[in-house]
Order: C-alpha cells, then structure tokens, then sequence
C-alpha cells in the first residue's frame, strides 16, 4: 500500500488507518534521517493513548518505554547509534520484540537478521513537501 501524505497535519488520520486496518504489534520504520519517522510514531503513540509530553526519539537509550491511558506498554528503538547486531542481544531485544507489547523500530536495517517475521514494514520518503509511505506486510 501506498500513501501520499502532503502536510504532517495528515499523520494522525494516518495513524488511526493503520491502527484499523493492520493488526502487527511490531512495526519497522525505514527513512532518511528527517524524514518523519519519529513524527509519525508520535502520532501513532497517541492514538493508541500515550500521553503526548512523554514521547520521544530514544536515540541514546536506544529503548523507551511508554504506557497508554489503557496501562498497555509500547516500546519506541532507535538503532541509529548502534554498531552490530550484537548491541541489540545485549540489551535484550527479544524481551521486548516477542512480548505483548507494541514495538516501533527506527533504523531497523541495523538489526535487520533480528526482526521478527510478522513486521510491518513502513518506508517513509520526502519528495518536496510530499511524504510517501509504503507499507509492508512480511
């Protein structure tokens, strides 16, 4: 599926849609540092009932955790910083992947071999004020 979204004003109604029509827990977002990948999970955090003050990108902490007004847990990594797949065992990244629990992966081609098999895949591109966003299902 593709989707041409042409102001970030689009990205919570793009939420909601996503939400509705696909039921993957772990979600994988691909991009250009810049591009609205921490934008759009933003969006997505509070449809699903985060408090908007508590969502940020982990680029340091590589995980953080966020609780919905529901007490659901949601897991936000940013693998930017990270040099080999090994970091991500260290941290233990199975606890969080195969939980119950959301997890919204950014730069998740650093831990490629690491992704669970029912990802959704989500490219974001910018093409002047335009952003497209391509969904997977795998």
């Amino acid at each position: 599926m593709k989707v041409t979204v042409k102001s970030l004003d689009d990205l919570p109604a793009l939420a909601a849609a996503l939400l509705s029509k696909y039921d993957h827990k772990t979600m994988a977002f691909y991009g250009e540092m810049g591009v609205g990948k921490t934008t759009f999970i933003k969006c997505i955090c509070e449809r699903l009932g985060v408090e908007k003050k508590e969502i940020c990108s982990p680029t340091y902490s590589l995980v953080n955790e966020y609780i919905t007004n529901n007490k659901d847990t949601v897991y936000h990594f940013d693998f930017y910083r990270i040099k080999k797949e090994q970091e991500a065992y260290d941290m233990g990244y199975e606890d969080y992947f195969y939980s119950d629990a959301y997890s919204f992966i950014e730069w998740p081609e650093k831990i490629a071999n690491l992704l669970p098999e029912n990802t959704l895949k989500i490219s974001i591109k910018l093409d002047g004020t335009n952003r497209f966003f391509v969904i997977e299902e795998s």
